[in-house]
This record gives C-alpha cells, sequence and structure tokens, in this order.
C-alpha cells in the first residue's frame, strides 16, 4: 500500500445459494485483491437461519476486517461489483443470494447517505453479523453504540453455529 490514508473497515459476507461457502471464499479473495486493500483478518463460517423471508435454505455468513485506501462510498461500489460478479441478483429484500457483502463498519466513520448508513444500522441486532465481528474484534466500539459485545445478550435467542474456518 502506498503513503495514502489506510482505515480498517469491516465488511459482512453471507450466501445461502449455489455454493455459498465457495462464494464466500472467493468473495475474500476479491476483497483482498482491491487495490490498496488488505484482507488482516477472517471470521469463522456461521450457519443461520434466514431472517424476513423465511421459506428459504439457511445462509452461511462471516466477517472479514480489512484495511483499504478506498473511500467508504467507493468500496460500498466495489463490493456491489464483488457482488455482481459472484451472480448476486436483487429481488425482493430479503430473498436468496449467491453473495451478500455489507460494509458494517469504516473506521470510526458515521454518515447517512442514500446509498450508504455507516455504522451499518442493524448490526448490533443480528447474531450472524455481531458474533463473527466479535470473532476478528473482540473489544470493537461500535460508532454511537459503544461496546459491541455489549449487545450479545440481545441476540443470544437467535439461532447460529459456527462451523469451519472461512
Amino acid at each position: 500500500m502506498s503513503d495514502v490514508a489506510v482505515t480498517r473497515a469491516y465488511v459482512a459476507l453471507g450466501a445461502n445459494i449455489g455454493e455459498p461457502v465457495k462464494h464466500l471464499r472467493a468473495a475474500v479473495d476479491d476483497l483482498g485483491a482491491l487495490p490498496g486493500t488488505r484482507v488482516v483478518a477472517r471470521s469463522s463460517l456461521y450457519r443461520s437461519a434466514p431472517v424476513g423471508l423465511l421459506n428459504q435454505p439457511d445462509f452461511i455468513n462471516a466477517v472479514v476486517a480489512v484495511d483499504t485506501e478506498i473511500p467508504a462510498l467507493a468500496l460500498l461500489h466495489q463490493l456491489l461489483a464483488i457482488e455482481a460478479r459472484h451472480g448476486r441478483v436483487r429481488s425482493v429484500p430479503n430473498a436468496p443470494r449467491t453473495l451478500d457483502l455489507d460494509l458494517l463498519l469504516y473506521g470510526q466513520l458515521q454518515m447517512q447517505e442514500a446509498e450508504l448508513t455507516l455504522p451499518h444500522p442493524r448490526m448490533h441486532q443480528r447474531a450472524f453479523v455481531l458474533l463473527p465481528l466479535l470473532e476478528v474484534a473482540p473489544d470493537i466500539v461500535l460508532p454511537v453504540l459503544g461496546l459491541g459485545r455489549d449487545f450479545l445478550p440481545s441476540v443470544a435467542n437467535q439461532a447460529i453455529t459456527r462451523t469451519e474456518p472461512l
């Protein structure tokens, strides 16, 4: 990486159709191949029940930490491009997908724009995001919200199982 400022960002990955594990692992490779970006931590894979639209396969989820020179909104656009390369089709909310990449945190940046809200507005309410995030960053402080681990009791009733390394 160059002399440009580097920011630690966290990306949630999920998939439940096609070959989810293959898509998640390939997406991590794609993230690491972005200019000025390096994957610095990756969680285990987790299996979780779908949220919202329930009649679909379980999801495989993970979180990765990246150090990147790419600005937040440009990083989001890169994530969307990676999703598209993996066959992501956006139909109805919470629909089955080959790959879902969500920008959870970008340093301590707080923003609320049409395309991107940081920190991710629901990450602390979802075990499939919070558990893998805490695996890679156990002491993480969520901007505005506080310590990530303080939200574990509120997601304790959500079914999730750690399965294997990412």
